[in-house]
């Protein structure tokens, strides 16, 4: 099969054959029809992750899947041929840009029938991220309120939906350009981080969600009401700014979950949450897609097609 692929850390993601992978008992193989790229991609790509979670090269990239059941493992009940679906493959599984991708039962659910597979192949890493540091980690509240940093981001934009969703509050820091985006997801205040502080600007905050880390991060405990928490994708030693502040502070990995995927596809189908893209790059175009998502300006998620 052909996938997108790195032959080492740092190098470019070029298009190679290689054998198609083998399915597993509790597993199915897809037809991949669409996938998307997140920074996480990157971070792998680039070699910062290798301590943590080293990989073996040639190293099919891609952690984002929508496409059509071709093959069910012996022990798979949920999931027949023919079914669309999609998810966001375990650590194992990883290597979407590809034909074909195998996904534990488990990790997968049924696509949206509302969302084409592009749209579909925007969700699952981002809002899991979303949806587990909101509802899961956060346990935000209705009434609650909540600032979403980098809000026109692909997991910004689904967490603005899906904290309205619950009932929070929403500040979001973003670029003026991205201003009536932020506000038409749903955000109730919104922050332009170049000519603002949000520091400043917001108070007794219940929950800050952030994907930034540094100086941000660290500002964002000032915004905080005592036991407020600040859920960040970043690692940094904030021990002494959370007891200063009398607030919690916790390092959060997404997780692949079928379940939760499944909940989050009742609310696409509902229209509460809507996927947001802001490119769709063809196969061969995979490094084109990566340097654009590298400049650190797109507004959603960047799609591959593969079908």
């Amino acid at each position: 099969m052909k996938a997108a692929v790195i032959k080492d850390y740092g190098k470019q993601v070029e298009i190679s054959e290689i054998p198609i992978p083998e399915l597993s008992a509790d597993s199915v193989m897809i037809e991949v029809h669409a996938a998307s790229i997140n920074p996480f991609d990157i971070i792998v790509k680039a070699g910062y992750m290798k301590e943590m979670m080293p990989i073996s090269f040639p190293y099919i990239m891609g952690y984002d899947v929508s496409g059509v059941v071709t093959e069910v493992g012996r022990n798979v009940s949920k999931f027949k041929i023919g079914d669309a679906v999609y998810a966001r493959p375990n650590q194992m599984d990883a290597g979407s840009i590809a034909e074909y991708n195998i996904v534990k039962e488990d990790d997968l659910a049924f696509k949206p029938f509302k969302l084409s597979h592009e749209e579909a192949a925007s969700i699952p890493l981002a809002g899991l991220a979303a949806f587990q540091a909101l509802a899961v980690k956060g346990n935000l509240q209705k009434g609650q309120k909540v600032l979403i940093h980098a809000g026109s981001g692909g997991v910004g934009s689904l967490a603005i939906q899906i904290a309205k969703h619950l009932g929070a509050e929403v500040a979001v820091t973003t670029s003026r350009s991205n201003f009536e985006m932020v506000k038409n997801l749903g955000a109730d205040v919104v922050i332009d981080y170049k000519t603002q502080k949000f520091e400043e600007e917001l108070s007794d905050y219940d929950l800050v969600l952030d994907t930034m880390g540094g100086e941000i991060m660290n500002n964002s405990f000032k915004i905080l009401k005592k036991g407020g928490s600040i859920l960040s994708f970043k690692s940094q030693d904030t021990d002494e700014l959370a007891k200063k502040y009398e607030v919690n502070f916790e390092m959060f990995f997404m997780w692949p979950s079928g379940e939760m995927l499944s909940h989050l596809t009742q609310l696409l189908n509902e229209g509460v949450v809507k996927p947001i893209i802001d490119r769709s790059y063809s196969f061969e175009q995979v490094q084109e897609a990566y340097d654009y998502l590298q400049r650190g300006h797109a507004k959603g998620k960047v799609v591959i097609r593969i079908k």
